[in-house]
């Protein structure tokens, strides 16, 4: 049984198996968005703009980093009710810019592009994070949203090797296409652990985004303590981002930006 956002409670992440999906694994098919979590308000997570975040459930990838284990799996232990949901954003229409649709990876789910028009029905501008692995579901949204941010992991040929899944990276490549294609205000962003992305891979990943044509690019720095992998945990933030590599990134893009990680809790 789902239950509304405002029933959620703050207990620990539950337990699950986690395991990877084959590229070719059907959608989520269902009717209703499955939500796995639910922030009431951010200024972070949508340039620009005041937003909710609906965290959407279940995810094809088991990427050793991942931060949100509980999103993973296709069923939530306790999901949040979509109808509750959308009564919470018809009453605060007047005082939010947007709704952003993260995960997990939303274009898991069959049921987001009615979501997404559900959304912007209430007269809110939709962002979307993504990290590419489903291109033609990604094709199929991108004309409903207003941004995408798009998490680029690392260079194609070691993605299998990162999210667990066989040719995961030729998706992504195809998907990121398709985004810069389109004309859809965007962000490209990549998480860095230094046990995973080293200066080398890292330089090799920025410039083949540049020259796709990539014009805004962030890094963001891994909170080792919060990784799936336990092997990940005893990693330093940031520590394969000296100064060298940051000028040399920053040269390649007209907008580039690194988020520094906060202390660990």
């Amino acid at each position: 049984m789902s239950r509304s956002f405002h029933e959620q409670t703050q207990g620990g992440a539950p337990e699950h198996v986690l395991r990877p999906l084959a590229p070719e694994d059907s959608p989520m098919l269902s009717r209703t968005l499955v939500v796995g979590g639910f922030t009431p308000l951010t200024t972070i997570d949508f340039p620009g703009r005041l937003a909710a975040v609906v965290f959407c459930q279940g995810c094809p990838w088991r990427c050793r980093y991942c931060q949100n284990a509980h999103l993973l799996p296709r069923s939530a232990q306790d999901p949040l009710n979509w109808g509750s949901l959308l009564v919470f954003l018809r009453r605060r229409a007047s005082l939010l810019d947007g709704v952003v649709f993260s995960g997990g990876e939303p274009t898991l789910q069959s049921a987001l592009p009615a979501a997404i028009r559900g959304v912007k029905s209430l007269g809110y501008q939709v962002g979307l994070h993504t990290a590419g692995p489903y291109p033609r579901r990604l094709q199929a949204v991108l004309s409903l949203v207003d941004w995408v941010g798009f998490d680029i992991k690392t260079c194609p040929d070691d993605y299998s090797a990162l999210t667990g899944v066989h040719s995961s990276g030729r998706r992504v490549m195809e998907s990121a296409r398709l985004l810069l294609r389109s004309g859809v205000d965007h962000e490209f962003r990549t998480t860095v652990h230094p046990d995973l992305l080293n200066g080398g891979r890292l330089r090799a990943l920025a410039r083949a985004l540049a020259a796709m044509g990539v014009k805004k690019y962030a890094l963001q720095e891994c909170v080792p303590a919060h990784c799936l992998d336990a092997t990940l945990r005893p990693a330093q933030p940031g520590s394969s981002l000296d100064p060298a590599l940051e000028r040399d990134l920053g040269a390649l893009f007209p907008d580039f930006s690194i988020r520094r990680a906060g202390p660990e809790v």
